[in-house]
């Protein structure tokens, strides 16, 4: 395994530590809905403030692309901040400029200072350096513990890493911890359940674990985009057009010995509204056609996906199997999230990640406590089991 600069090595008495966390939290009306990735950051916080240093904390909020913008502002998170970390939390209305760079200098070690959003600034996507020297201006340490965005190439997880002391924060340690094995060490059978919508993100991931996994059970779009490719009609369900030869490779490939199962759903449910009230049927794939739109997987695909989950050692989940969101089109989803606690209970390991995963657990109170591991991350946990390089981390490598 890897090994990197981690918290615990950091001497920090004294010093102001810049946190660089993922919250990216739901809010809706200027009120946080969701608290998870706050809380799984809350451990870090509490050791940078009992080691003596001053807290600054920094995160982005939604896509505001470089411009203020009301509507993505974090001020509602420091209510919440305040609330976990029991202390007062003061707020700059701008990630740089005098008034952060005055509040920083004013603090005091204990004392903990928010930003406001970091993707207010253009320079953040572009991983510009001086906007990352006006960062470097605020303290003398980065510590990342923002695993959600450690596969972006932007300026305060990047740039910023390459002129501060870096280290590497609990949660994001966590996540490394528990997902390297997916990669070097995974027990077998190795099962990975993908869904979701677009193909461009998971083509990597699949074509891995043809390689490296035992079964490959797939959802949503994707699984659409693969039905296509097997040349039957599926409607006016999602799907894209342009990734269905590489589909059809990929299943070619699935077929010689040595290679994982790829399983493409065998039934399906559809409707021709994606409403609550519309009339759904359970049809084979071969029977979908017109105005028809999957919106789940069927009972035969359940019981076959179930079965493979069953005799698992080790499975990695990303992605809700249908239109979850709407409960009429959830079930596929709820049995799956079933099979996979049952594994989880009889000994194999587990490993689920992305928002909407998460939100499916949340909207229909099914226990996170389920799994071995829930991952912050989505597109983060997909691209490093995936087996790329993640600019953050290759910034905090020894």
């Amino acid at each position: 395994m890897t090994t990197y600069s981690t918290l615990k090595e950091a001497k920090l008495s004294g010093k102001t530590v810049l946190l660089r966390a993922g919250f990216d939290v739901a809010m809706e009306k200027g009120k946080v809905m969701d608290t998870e990735r706050i809380e799984a950051v809350v451990p870090t916080m509490k050791h940078i403030l009992k080691q003596g240093a001053a807290l600054i904390i920094l995160s982005h909020q939604g896509r505001p692309k470089g411009k203020k913008d009301p509507a993505y502002t974090q001020k509602p998170i420091v209510a919440v901040l305040e609330k976990l970390l029991k202390t007062t939390v003061a707020f700059a209305s701008s990630c740089i400029g005098k008034e952060a760079q005055k509040l920083a200098k004013a603090l005091k070690p204990g004392q903990v200072l928010f930003l406001e959003n970091l993707r207010y600034e253009p320079g953040e996507e572009k991983n510009d350096k001086a906007f990352a020297k006006e960062l470097a201006l605020l303290g003398d340490v980065l510590v990342n513990d923002a695993f959600t965005n450690c596969h972006r190439n932007h300026a305060s997880v990047v740039a910023l890493a390459k002129l501060l002391p870096s280290f590497m924060g609990l949660q994001l340690q966590k996540e490394i911890e528990h997902l390297s094995p997916v990669i070097d060490d995974p027990r077998r059978p190795l099962v990975l359940i993908v869904s979701g919508a677009k193909m461009e993100t998971k083509v990597p991931v699949i074509e891995r674990f043809l390689d490296r996994g035992d079964d490959i059970l797939l959802g949503g779009c994707i699984a659409n985009t693969f039905i296509a490719a097997r040349g039957f009609d599926v409607g006016t369900s999602k799907y894209e057009e342009d990734f269905m030869d590489q589909a059809q490779e990929m299943m070619l490939e699935a077929d010689k010995a040595e290679k994982a199962d790829i399983h493409v759903p065998r039934d399906a449910i559809v409707a021709s509204e994606a409403k609550e009230g519309s009339q759904k049927l359970c049809l084979p794939v071969e029977d979908i056609m017109g105005d028809m739109s999957i919106f789940d997987i069927g009972k035969v695909t359940i019981e076959r996906y179930s079965k493979a989950i069953a005799k698992a050692g080790m499975i990695v989940w990303n992605g809700p199997l249908g239109l979850y969101e709407i409960n009429r089109f959830s079930h596929g989803t709820k049995r799956i999230a079933e099979a996979v606690a049952a594994a989880t209970k009889r000994g194999a390991v587990s490993i689920i990640g992305g928002g909407d995963t998460i939100d499916f657990h949340t909207r229909y109170k099914y226990s996170l406590d389920a799994y071995s591991f829930v991952s912050t991350g989505g597109g983060a946990m997909l691209e490093f089991i995936g087996g790329k390089k993640l600019p953050a981390l290759e910034v905090l490598k020894k």
